[in-house]
């Protein structure tokens, strides 16, 4: 079987679109696309609705055929947790979804794909993502059709980010995605941007990369489809 590789980016913001800009040049170069992780606001006192330049850069790349995932809503407000998504009862949960999804309609970058910080995500998250229109998640261990309820078992290979970054842990990510990769499985390769302006994760990241499509591994992004195959999850 055929594997899939799948390469995401968070954090992306006015600090760190030129190193994702640069990165998502090698991947181009590679015919890779990626899929970029949003959030309404990134850090304290940044607000991506003030922030003109990423809403039009974003735009461009899901107009070149990247994806935009949905990736929380006040990660500044909720740094000392395990996630922002990780604990929430349901009714919170619905609260910050539907404040995400407007203001990422009003930017015109709304989605229906949803990857929680730190990839995890409360039983009441999970409730209230379908009735919010939602029908991806991307969580640690796989990825999931909230309309069928089926889901792809593929684990996350990250740097940064509730990851470690250190360089034995990016050795760590690339020898995993190649072991992913000869097996025809799905390799996840995520990376948080301010990471990319280092050459150890940049480059693994890379490795990985190229280590993926020498096992004849995919290119994809996160989606959405019809089709009831594996990549309508993934």
């Amino acid at each position: 079987m055929t594997g899939q590789l799948i390469v995401s980016v968070s954090g992306i913001g006015d600090r760190t679109r030129d190193d994702v800009a640069a990165f998502r040049a090698e991947l181009a170069r590679r015919a890779v696309p990626a899929s970029l992780l949003v959030a309404p606001r990134l850090k304290a006192g940044y607000r991506l609705d003030r922030d003109a330049a990423t809403v039009e850069w974003l735009a461009a790349q899901r107009d070149a055929g990247d994806a935009l995932v949905l990736h929380g809503f006040d990660a500044a407000a909720t740094k000392a947790r395990r996630g922002e998504f990780a604990t929430l009862p349901a009714h919170e949960a619905n609260l910050r979804l539907m404040a995400a999804d407007r203001i990422l309609e009003h930017l015109g970058l709304r989605t229906r794909l949803f990857a929680a910080p730190g990839w995890n995500v409360s039983d009441g998250v999970l409730k209230v993502l379908p009735r919010n229109g939602f029908r991806v998640l991307a969580g640690w261990s796989g990825i999931t059709d909230l309309v069928r309820r089926d889901t792809v078992r593929a684990r996350v290979l990250g740097i940064g980010e509730g990851f470690l970054t250190e360089p034995w842990w990016c050795r760590s990510v690339v020898l995993a995605a190649e072991r992913t990769a000869r097996r025809g499985g799905v390799v996840r390769v995520a990376v948080s941007a301010r990471h990319l302006r280092r050459p150890g994760p940049r480059q693994a990241m890379l490795d990985a990369v190229d280590l993926a499509l020498l096992h004849s591994c995919e290119p994809r992004v996160y989606e959405w489809t019809p089709r009831s195959a594996l990549t309508g999850a993934a």
